[in-house]
């Protein structure tokens, strides 16, 4: 009589195949993931200068487009002052608004540097105010989108 001796389970070099893949596959998905969170995050400091821009907006329609009283610093224009005050968040540092050009610095955690800055700036032209944010230091880092 012959006894057969089969094999039941993985062999020690099949598993560790199998934890060089899992290895890579993470090495490879990880930075992916960090960059998503840190974009994740980047879209509040984004959100929040909506405030400032429509308080920006309104100041611009008031001083019939001279964007140099829309200041955070005006006392005339109050307007600017108040969104200023409204804006609140653990990853916003600081926020300011000079000659209407709007900056959000945010703070700094989680791979976000204060170098990440939002800045908007408009341009007043026929009665409309265009944003950009090519000057923004977020761009260069991928976190936000130039417009």
């Amino acid at each position: 009589m012959q006894k057969h001796n089969t094999q039941k389970g993985f062999t020690l070099i099949e598993l560790m195949i199998v934890i060089a893949i899992i290895g890579i596959l993470a090495a490879v998905a990880l930075p992916a993931y960090q960059d998503y969170t840190k974009r994740a995050r980047y879209t509040e400091v984004v959100s929040l200068s909506s405030g400032l821009k429509t308080a920006v907006e309104l100041c611009a329609q008031e001083a019939g487009g001279v964007l140099a009283s829309c200041d955070s610093a005006a006392g005339e224009q109050g307007v600017v002052s108040a969104a200023l005050s409204a804006v609140g968040s653990d990853l916003v540092g600081a926020a300011a608004v000079v000659n209407g050009v709007i900056t959000m610095t945010p703070a700094v955690a989680n791979g976000i540097l204060a170098t990440d800055t939002y800045v908007l700036t408009p341009s007043f032209t026929a009665g409309q105010l265009n944003w950009t944010n090519a000057g923004s230091g977020c761009i260069a880092t991928n976190i936000c989108k130039a417009n």
